[in-house]
C-alpha cells in the first residue's frame, strides 16, 4: 500500500523553469503547494562554482545534466513501417534533469514568436491560398490564442529575466537597430544587447550588403553590471566564459529558476520542494474527470500518494505526453484515421550550420562566447518573404554567433580534413579562431505522420512503457532548410576575408538522433479551441480533466522559427493569472 501523504491545493510534476514560475506567481495566493522532481536539488551556490561547472568533457560530452537514458529513455522510428528502437545516448536533443531542468542548461536565447504564428494555418491560407497550402500534407492549426494576448506575459517574462536586446518595433513604430520584423511590443527590453563578437561585425556588415536586415540576438544573459527584477531579485553581469548551452551559470548572470523564481519559493512556508521523486501516474476519481493527486515513488523506492486539489505537470514536453498516456487521460491519436489527441502534431525543429573560413591573421577568438551573443537576421523567418515560388511555407533566422570556443565540441575544420590523427590536429591548429560561424534555425511543421505514443516492447526502470516517436522531416521542412541555408552561404562567402564556406544540414532524411540538432521537442499535448483536435484549452487546461494543467511546449500545434523558451513561458504566465483570478474563484473549465 502507498504512503498518502497530506493533501495540499497543488502539485507540480516536474520542477523546472515553467512549473517554478508558475508557483513564484502563486506563492503570495497562501496555497499549499508541493512540487515534485524526479533528480537532485542544485543551487548556483555551491553546485555551479567554477572550475568544476566548466567542465566540458563532464557536461557537455557526456551530459552530465540530462535526463538518465539508462533508466528512462525513448525509443524512435521514422515511420510506422519500421521497428522502434531505444535511444541509448542523447544526441539530437537533450531532456535536462534536476531542480531547475533544462532551465539551467540553456542557452537564453529569448525570442517572442510572431503574431502569424499563432494563427498559422489561416494565415497561410490567407496569403498563399487554401490549394497550395493543403498541397503541402501538413496538419498545422491556429493556436487559440493570439499574440496580443501573450504580450504583456512576453514582457513580464523579459524584465523577470533582465534580457539584453533592442527593440525593432515598439507600439507600431520602427525602432532603428532592432528587429524591423517582430510584431509590436509595448516597450523596449529592459536592458542593451550584449556585446558584438567580431563575427558577428563581419556577418553584420555581409548581410546589410545584401539588404538584409541584421540586429543583436536578444539574451537572457545579462549585458550590464547588474540588474535588479521586478520581484527584487538581483543577476550579475555576463563576462562571456563561453560555457553556456549544456552548463550552469557561476556567475548569477543567466536567468534561470535558480535565480528568478527558487530563492522566493523556497523562503515561503507555503511552498515544499521534493526532489527525488519518480512520478508514475496522475490519480483520477470514479468518474475519470476529476484528478484526485499523483503517485510517485521516492529516493527509497517507496510508492507515495500526494492528493491536490489541483495537479501541474510540467516536466520536458515529451515527458508531459508520456505522462498523460501512462495516465490515460485523454485519447490517443492514431495516425491512420486520424482521431485522438494526446501525441497528435509532435514537431521539432529544422537546422543547418555554415561556418566561413579565414586566413590565420583573422582572429575571430571564438572563446569569448556567451549563450545569446549573435548578430542576426530575420529576413526568411516566419512569413517575412514570398514563399510561393518555393513550394513551402516557415522559415528560419540566419544567426552569426559562437557561444564559445570549447575545445573537444566546437572546433570545426573545412571539408576534406581527416577525421583523425596528425592531419586533423594540424588542421586545429590552423584553423582554430579563424572561422566564423552561422546557425540556420526553423520552424518544423506538424504531419499526420509525426507523433508520441507508447512504446510497445520496451520499457523503464520502474516497469512502464517507454515514449515511442515516430518522427521524420517533412518535404515541406526540407526544401526550407535548403532555401535558407544557401541564403547563409551568400551571406558567409561574403563576409570580409572569406576564404571559403561549408555547410552541414541537419533537416534532411532520415532523422539523425545522433547528432545534436536542437532540444526544442514541441506539441503531442497541443493546444486550440475544439477537443477534438487538442489536449488542452489556451489556459493549457485538460480538457477531459479541468483540474489538470499541461504546461510548455507541448502544448504548441507546430514550432515556430524561434527558440522558444520565451513563449512557453509567457503561456505559463498566462496560465499563472488564469489560476490565480479566475480559477480559483470558480473552480472547472475556463472558457
Amino acid at each position: 500500500m502507498p504512503t498518502v501523504m497530506k493533501e495540499v491545493d497543488i502539485v507540480f510534476v516536474g520542477f523546472g523553469f515553467g512549473s517554478s514560475m508558475v508557483a513564484k506567481e502563486l506563492v503570495s495566493t497562501g496555497l499549499k503547494m508541493v512540487g515534485l522532481e524526479r533528480g537532485f536539488p542544485r543551487f548556483t551556490s555551491p553546485d555551479f562554482q567554477s572550475p568544476e561547472i566548466h567542465d566540458e568533457l563532464r557536461f557537455a560530452v557526456r551530459k552530465a545534466m540530462m535526463q538518465d537514458n539508462v533508466r528512462e529513455t525513448i525509443t524512435l522510428r521514422h515511420s510506422t513501417g519500421e521497428t522502434a528502437l531505444p535511444v541509448r545516448r542523447w544526441g539530437a536533443f537533450l531532456p535536462g534533469t534536476n531542480l531547475g531542468g533544462s532551465g539551467v542548461h540553456w542557452n537564453g536565447q529569448t525570442f517572442r514568436f510572431q503574431e502569424k504564428d499563432f494563427l498559422l494555418k489561416t494565415a497561410m491560407e490567407e496569403r498563399h491560398g487554401k490549394k497550395f497550402v493543403d498541397a503541402l500534407d501538413l496538419t498545422i492549426q491556429d493556436w487559440g490564442i493570439t499574440y496580443q494576448e501573450l504580450e504583456p506575459y512576453y514582457d513580464r517574462f523579459e524584465y523577470l529575466c533582465g534580457t539584453s536586446g533592442k527593440a525593432g518595433n515598439i507600439k507600431g513604430q520602427i525602432q532603428s537597430g532592432g528587429n524591423p520584423f517582430e510584431t509590436p511590443r509595448s516597450r523596449e527590453y529592459p536592458t542593451p544587447p550584449l556585446k558584438e563578437q567580431y563575427n558577428g561585425a563581419l556577418f553584420r556588415k555581409a548581410a546589410t550588403e545584401l539588404g538584409y536586415h541584421p540586429y543583436p540576438q536578444p539574451a537572457s544573459n545579462l549585458s550590464v553590471a547588474s540588474y535588479t527584477n521586478p520581484d527584487g531579485l538581483k543577476l550579475n553581469a555576463c563576462v562571456y566564459c563561453g560555457y553556456c548551452e549544456r552548463f550552469a551559470c557561476a556567475h548569477y548572470a543567466k536567468a534561470s529558476p535558480q535565480t528568478i523564481s527558487l530563492p522566493i519559493l523556497l523562503r515561503s512556508p507555503n511552498f515544499e520542494l521534493r526532489t527525488q521523486c519518480q512520478v508514475v501516474q496522475v490519480n483520477r476519481d470514479s468518474t475519470g474527470k476529476k484528478a484526485t493527486g499523483v503517485t510517485y515513488y521516492d529516493a527509497a523506492g517507496r510508492e507515495v500518494f500526494q492528493p491536490a486539489s489541483l495537479v501541474v505537470i510540467s516536466m520536458f514536453p515529451i515527458n508531459n505526453v508520456r505522462m498523460l498516456l501512462l495516465s490515460k487521460i485523454g485519447k490517443p491519436y492514431d495516425p491512420q484515421t486520424l482521431t485522438g489527441v494526446v501525441g497528435r502534431n509532435y514537431s521539432y525543429q529544422t537546422t543547418a550550420n555554415v561556418w566561413s573560413y579565414f586566413d590565420e591573421d583573422v582572429n575571430i577568438n571564438p572563446f569569448m562566447g556567451s549563450g545569446a551573443v549573435g548578430t542576426m537576421i530575420d529576413d526568411f523567418s516566419g512569413d517575412n518573404f514570398d514563399h510561393g515560388p518555393y513550394g513551402f511555407i516557415g522559415g528560419s533566422y540566419i544567426l552569426a554567433a559562437w557561444t564559445g570556443g570549447r575545445p573537444i565540441e566546437q572546433n570545426p575544420v573545412p571539408p576534406g580534413t581527416p577525421a583523425w590523427g596528425k592531419g586533423w590536429k594540424d588542421a586545429i591548429r590552423k584553423h582554430y579562431g579563424h572561422v566564423g560561424q552561422m546557425l540556420i534555425h526553423g520552424t518544423s511543421m506538424s504531419t499526420r505522420g509525426n507523433y508520441l505514443d507508447l512504446e510497445p516492447t520496451y520499457r523503464d526502470a520502474w516497469g512502464l512503457p517507454l515514449l515511442r516517436m515516430t518522427f521524420d522531416f517533412p518535404e515541406n521542412d526540407v526544401r526550407m532548410i535548403r532555401f535558407c541555408t544557401d541564403r547563409a552561404l551568400e551571406i558567409g562567402k561574403g563576409m570580409a576575408g572569406s576564404k571559403g564556406v561549408s555547410s552541414k544540414i541537419y533537416g534532411e532524411r532520415p532523422f539523425d538522433v545522433a547528432i545534436y540538432q536542437s532540444t526544442h521537442n514541441a506539441g503531442g499535448a497541443i493546444m486550440g479551441t475544439d477537443p477534438n483536435t487538442s489536449v488542452v484549452n489556451k489556459y493549457q487546461q485538460s480538457w477531459d480533466v479541468p483540474n489538470l494543467f499541461s504546461l510548455g511546449a507541448s502544448s504548441f500545434p507546430q514550432n515556430g522559427t524561434y527558440n522558444y523558451t520565451n513563449t512557453l513561458m509567457a503561456l505559463n504566465l498566462l496560465t499563472a493569472d488564469a489560476i490565480r483570478n479566475r480559477y480559483l474563484k470558480s473552480p472547472g473549465p475556463l472558457v
